[in-house]
């Protein structure tokens, strides 16, 4: 008997592509919480960028769940692994890093693959030609809590964009997106399709962020020959990839803009004044408008930059640092014309966009009632 967590349209697209379910598989690590807050007498200053040390442990910790959980799909016969999901779970005094996904059986002779799209996007990606190779991974941990600790000389400063923090985010979120790159090629991949980027807030003794990017990895035979070295990269579902695909585009690169503010005496003092009285607090409108400006720019002038056509699936976050300081941070595909870019199916099948509905929940109760949310990462949307 089969236990799967595929839903009833998954089963059915994959079925089409001669895919059928297999049981659940779980792999799992666990390590102390107390093993966060040593890791930091070897901190470097924020102004370091990257904590080396905490990076390594995630990686580690997902890495071992991850190869734990392919081990337990192989031991079942299974050919693959669809709807990857890579988590941490906090326990008292202990930290799990979560890795689960569904078997999948196969009627044709294929290579072992895994994969994070779900069922229906397994089979919108298959149809556009990016067959599934292995579900990877890329992150970079850093912390914010030196930065919070400098806001306070900021407080002084004129209102506008804070260059040398600008530069060391562009890094950092930069390399979760290298590293995610260099797994995928080490698995023959031309292609990572469905990144999706979370920022997950640690806040363990001292205060640790780490930007996680997940999505699979695929070898795509109409892509251009150079992808084999330097892979496309798309935060685009498989969904969307179907229909660039049919539109005659192939996805070129993730671009990402990012840009930290200080908003200056005009955060700290123009709201205090401003909230006496109804009305637009018209300074901060136009800086926190230009921040975003800001950073929507920086990622058309990166795709111009490779020679794409346009960017599409733009996403913007917000996330305050501390003090007076914000950060803006856009993330989009840049995507080109290709005559090559076909897809086997005329129309996209209704199953493979059909939403599934949610019926579990679970609510954790704060001072103020329940909040769905709280204590989740939340994804980048």
């Amino acid at each position: 008997m089969v236990a799967s967590g595929l839903s009833s349209n998954e089963i059915y697209c994959l079925n089409l592509k001669g895919l059928t379910p297999n049981d659940i598989v779980i792999g799992n690590s666990v390590y102390a919480l107390g093993i966060l807050g040593g890791l930091k007498s070897g901190m470097k200053s924020f102004f370091g960028g990257e904590m080396v040390s905490y990076t390594e442990l995630f990686a580690e910790g997902r890495k071992l769940a991850t190869e734990r959980m392919i081990s337990e799909g192989e031991k079942i016969g299974a050919q693959g692994i669809t709807g990857v999901d890579s988590s941490l779970i906090f326990h008292p005094e202990n930290i799990e890093f979560l890795s689960i996904g569904s078997g999948v059986n196969s009627s044709n002779s294929i290579k072992f693959f895994s994969s994070s799209s779900s069922g229906q996007e397994l089979y919108s990606q298959i149809d556009a030609n990016y067959i599934p190779t292995k579900f990877v991974f890329g992150n970079v941990a850093y912390s914010i809590g030196a930065m919070k600790n400098f806001t306070g000389g900021f407080k002084s400063f004129v209102k506008g964009e804070v260059k040398q923090f600008t530069d060391i985010f562009v890094k950092t979120r930069n390399l979760a997106l290298e590293r995610i790159i260099n797994e995928s090629k080490d698995s023959g991949a031309n292609a990572i399709v469905g990144i999706k980027t979370m920022i997950l807030s640690m806040n363990y003794e001292i205060e640790v962020e780490e930007m996680l990017m997940t999505g699979t990895a695929s070898y795509n035979s109409n892509l251009p020959i150079e992808c084999n070295s330097n892979p496309v990269t798309t935060n685009l579902s498989a969904e969307e990839i179907w229909n660039i695909t049919k539109l005659g585009y192939i996805p070129q690169k993730l671009v990402i803009g990012t840009s930290i503010y200080s908003l200056g005496v005009v955060g700290n003092f123009a709201s205090i004044l401003r909230s006496f009285v109804k009305g637009e607090i018209s300074q901060l409108t136009q800086l926190i408008y230009e921040a975003r400006q800001s950073s929507i720019q920086k990622i058309k002038d990166e795709a111009i930059e490779i020679g794409a056509d346009e960017v599409i699936n733009i996403k913007t976050y917000v996330n305050s640092i501390g003090g007076t300081l914000i950060e803006f941070l856009a993330i989009g595909t840049a995507v080109k014309k290709d005559p090559k870019a076909v897809t086997f199916s005329e129309n996209i099948i209704p199953q493979a966009v059909t939403q599934n509905r949610e019926t579990f929940f679970s609510y954790a109760p704060d001072n103020y009632g329940f909040n769905a949310n709280k204590g989740k990462a939340q994804p980048i949307n």
